[in-house]
């Protein structure tokens, strides 16, 4: 069992390494960074462009990088929504962003996002990192991946959603969910980092 576990783990951390060589960036950003490409315009569900810094809350900022068609993403896609669609009310600023590749997978496409914002009822922008740049200068690498901001702008927390993702009743630690209600209450976040599981994203071709 011990064996079987640490493989499992090795190939993890061999897939993160591969996730992270593919951006172009080594680290990404830190805990204490302030959000990059916070100008960046990128397509909503709803058609029009919006910007992270256009959705910055006045307690903190949510940024989700997921997508459509990851077991991961979807076996946590209902606790995700609940998260943003709570805390958007909360002073805290929400957007889910999807960087994967729709060539590659077209359950990932525009016209698929905005049927599943509906079925989800996300009430939040759900856009398109069309260049997949702005996941590769936060330094994402899964999907789901989240990163929270606080009223200043700075990184608080970057990592997982939960420690269960198939199992919700069985859910110990859930990061995502206390960081954000610290963040809410203007508090310090007690787990600032935690290791994102999920698919690698399917970064677009970066121009030549």
């Amino acid at each position: 069992m011990r064996l079987r576990s640490w493989t499992l783990m090795t190939l993890i951390a061999a897939l993160s390494v591969g996730a992270a060589a593919r951006t172009g960036f080594a680290d990404g950003i830190a805990i204490g960074d302030a959000a990059p490409m916070a100008d960046e315009a990128m397509k909503n569900v709803d058609g029009k462009d919006v910007t992270i810094a256009g959705l910055k809350g006045t307690k903190g900022t949510l940024v989700v990088f997921t997508c459509n068609h990851c077991p991961w993403a979807k076996a946590w896609e209902t606790r995700i929504v609940e998260l943003g669609n709570t805390y958007r009310k909360k002073g805290i600023g929400v957007i889910a962003i999807n960087s994967n590749d729709p060539d590659a997978y077209p359950e990932d496409s525009f016209a698929e996002m905005q049927t599943r914002a509906k079925q989800r009822k996300i009430a939040y922008p759900y856009v398109v990192d069309a260049s997949s740049n702005v996941a590769r200068a936060f330094g994402a690498s899964h999907t789901p991946e989240a990163f929270v901001f606080d009223a200043s702008g700075k990184l608080v927390y970057h990592g997982g959603i939960d420690d269960n993702a198939k199992e919700p009743n069985k859910v110990t630690q859930r990061w995502l969910r206390d960081a954000l209600s610290a963040v809410a209450a203007g508090k310090p976040v007690a787990m600032a980092e935690t290791k994102a599981f999920g698919c690698g994203i399917k970064f677009r071709k970066e121009a030549s």
